[in-house]
């Protein structure tokens, strides 16, 4: 009822809980994490009061189906799966320590994100669950609604109308709100994809559980607990060979990949400054990236520098296309070197469908007043319907972006870069061909995720051939497309894996910016 005005948005999730009591008391919130025959399962307990504890058993889907769980008979309304809860005492039978599982309505479900845009109506207002849902791991649920209550009396109690006390207890709750279920989002990821975490060190993997909502960050822990972050820090350091007795931030210790040592693992990501004429970097990009390695990062990275006058976002996009562009960037790499202990990435790209657009502050994306140059990209598909539609690409324009790819890379390590970053992200030439939103080709380029992939590896394999075997290169990649239909985390994974497969070093990951829907 009311849908359409409280207009409510669910996410459904994936892994499977089964919610239970037990008589055994825990003394505190309980995490329980183990392997079992058919996968990781994990228990989520804390006492309710002096005789009982809420006990929530919690798997992947993938799990709970090679356990049996799913081929449960279907269950009367208010009915508990026995079955599961006898299961469930029998997997975690030491843990019970010889007391029983308490079932009410207890069976197999999922857990979702309810998010509502509004929550009142006339005078009708939500409040607690039926406004918004926050995960069971950060045990904010109960809390979150105890507060809208207070709240809501308060703001009815203080305003002269119904109508303006709902206004201003929707506008004091929702960014706590906000807050909370991006905590809880945080926190249900990471506890969905737990059996990529179980192999950590017993340390590593506190750590992490500990600041998986993101909620509580390195610094916020040694606050709370010093003892365990020193810890931790010995740990991380004495695995990296750093040295005994002097224990410090991990990001502060040396990283190494291939023949490159960075100094610490502060890395100042790519900035695209629009600034450049023709291509060509100039004192702007001498002083943005020389203050930046001064200031302490262990590398500093370029924007991206485009392949081709073609490949440029904009006119004011930097290059390495010709070989004065190779000898102005070699001025600035220099200076870095010569006078910081940094070490300067340059990051390669062509920008695709998404070129020949203004200078950032005079119109994000919008094409050019005058003098526009063609586009190109797998499709024919524009970014937005005032860009223009892209030519599509042919066998042979592809072995000639493959060449130009190439020969900005023999520059840029002619010109002296440490690092060479391949960038595969943000909806340009090589993320459109990876994204099936913007690639619908037919031939071996299009398709499924491996043709999807054949050209930017094979721009890949052309750029490892020519740039030195001793210097790193990693790839920036877009995640997840935000958007039905495009590349989303699992296909993230198999994505990295075959860049990593094909040599690189490194993934940077992004996310976004591929489609402007």
């Amino acid at each position: 009822k009311y849908a359409d005005r409280f207009r409510p948005a669910y996410d459904v999730r994936k892994a499977r809980y089964i919610w239970l009591g037990t008589d055994r008391v825990f003394d505190a919130f309980t995490f329980d994490i183990r392997e079992t025959p058919w996968g990781v399962m994990q228990v989520h307990a804390y006492p309710y009061d002096a005789t009982g504890s809420t006990l929530i058993v919690e798997t992947h889907e993938d799990v709970w189906r090679r356990a049996g769980f799913h081929t449960a008979a279907n269950l009367a309304i208010g009915q508990s799966d026995v079955d599961a809860i006898a299961r469930c005492s029998e997997i975690f039978v030491d843990l019970l320590d010889g007391h029983r599982l308490i079932g009410n309505n207890s069976r197999w479900i999922t857990f979702t994100t309810v998010r509502c845009e509004s929550w009142r109506h006339d005078n009708v207002v939500l409040l607690g669950d039926a406004a918004h849902t926050a995960h069971f791991s950060i045990g904010s649920g109960t809390k979150l609604a105890m507060e809208d209550a207070l709240a809501l009396a308060a703001c009815l109690s203080e305003r002269s109308t119904v109508n303006a006390a709902l206004d201003a207890y929707e506008a004091e709750r929702k960014p706590v709100v906000v807050s909370t279920q991006r905590a809880a989002q945080a926190s249900l990821e990471w506890f969905e994809n737990l059996g990529q975490y179980t192999h950590q060190h017993p340390l590593q993997f506190a750590f992490n559980i500990l600041t998986r909502s993101r909620r509580v960050t390195y610094d916020n822990l040694r606050l709370r607990d010093p003892e365990f972050v020193a810890r931790v820090d010995a740990w991380f350091g004495a695995g990296i060979g750093g040295q005994p007795g002097q224990p410090r931030p991990p990001m502060f210790h040396p990283l190494r990949l291939r023949g490159l040592e960075l100094k610490n693992r502060v890395v100042v990501s790519p900035m695209d400054m629009y600034v450049a004429s023709d291509g060509m970097p100039n004192d702007f990009h001498l002083v943005h990236l020389g203050s930046k390695a001064l200031g302490g990062a262990g590398l500093v990275m370029t924007e991206m520098v485009c392949v081709s006058a073609n490949g440029r976002i904009s006119p004011g996009c930097t290059g390495l296309y010709t070989d004065a562009h190779r000898d102005a960037w070699r001025r600035i790499v220099e200076f870095v070197h010569e006078r910081s202990t940094a070490k300067v990435g340059v990051q390669l790209g062509h920008s695709g469908r998404k070129g020949s657009t203004r200078l950032m502050w005079e119109g994000m994306d919008q094409p050019l007043p005058a003098g526009n140059w063609p586009v190109v990209a797998p499709s024919p598909i524009p970014y937005s319907p005032v860009n223009q539609i892209p030519r599509e690409l042919t066998a042979a324009d592809l072995t000639e972006i493959r060449d130009q790819f190439a020969a900005a890379a023999e520059r840029a390590a002619d010109a002296g870069f440490d690092l060479l970053e391949l960038h595969c992200a943000h909806g340009y030439l090589l993320s459109s061909f990876i994204s099936p939103l913007t690639n619908r080709r037919t031939d071996r380029y299009g398709g499924s995720l491996a043709n999807r992939l054949r050209f930017p590896l094979e721009v890949f394999a052309a750029v490892r051939a020519v740039w030195p075997a001793r210097r790193p290169i990693s790839v920036r990649m877009s995640a997840t497309d935000w958007h039905p239909g495009g590349v989303d985390a699992a296909e993230a994974v198999q994505i990295a894996r075959a860049f990593a497969d094909a040599g690189a070093d490194a993934i940077d990951v992004s996310t976004g910016q591929v489609v402007k829907e």
